[in-house]
């Protein structure tokens, strides 16, 4: 049609983004059949992915990804994956290891901050019903934003002042990205 100069209908347009749309989801679905990373996270999306896709509300934060993926401020993380832990401890309570999953549902020093998402989420705080329910409701979503939020950037901030401190093991002092590194390399400002 476009090579002819004609231009396509608004049916036409509707036909195109929806087969487009379908042969996306169709991947995605094949790509969450045999992932090779992530699996906690894969397996809570896959069920809901039509959902997830389909909704209007909602956006992804910093420390809601954080909590999805489990990459950010949890001791396992920072243990195994990061390398700046000597143990998978948990800070806030002296858990022996500091999860996702420990985090939002046991840790006792986040206890205030889980009544929110317990009250329009209910009990079961694994990251599989989390995830329906927020895709059941905005309330919901919400709700879990926040909680994420509150709790992440409390530990986001402890572990600022761990890196800071002049007696932590090297290994978790916080390391300078290269412009820090080299910022003794440029010549003084005058």
């Amino acid at each position: 049609m476009q090579a002819r100069g004609e231009r396509p209908s608004a049916e036409d347009l509707e036909r195109i983004r929806a087969a487009g749309r379908a042969a996306l989801i169709r991947k995605w679905t094949e790509d969450l059949e045999a992932p090779v990373a992530g699996l906690v996270t894969v397996e809570a999306v896959r069920s809901h992915l039509i959902r997830w896709v389909d909704r209007r509300y909602g956006s992804l934060s910093y420390r809601l990804v954080q909590v999805l993926t489990g990459h950010g401020y949890f001791g396992e993380y920072l243990h195994r994956v990061a390398g700046r832990e000597t143990t998978p401890v948990c800070h806030e309570c002296g858990a022996p290891v500091d999860t996702v999953r420990h985090t939002v549902t046991e840790c006792a020093a986040w206890g205030p901050q889980r009544h929110s998402p317990t009250a329009v989420v209910g009990g079961d705080l694994s990251l599989s019903t989390i995830v329906g329910a927020m895709l059941d409701s905005q309330r919901c979503w919400d709700a879990t934003a926040s909680f994420c939020e509150s709790v992440l950037s409390h530990k986001e901030a402890s572990e600022r002042l761990r890196e800071d401190d002049p007696l932590a093991d090297p290994l978790r002092r916080r390391r300078l990205g290269r412009r820090r590194r080299q910022s003794h390399l440029l010549p003084p400002l005058q």
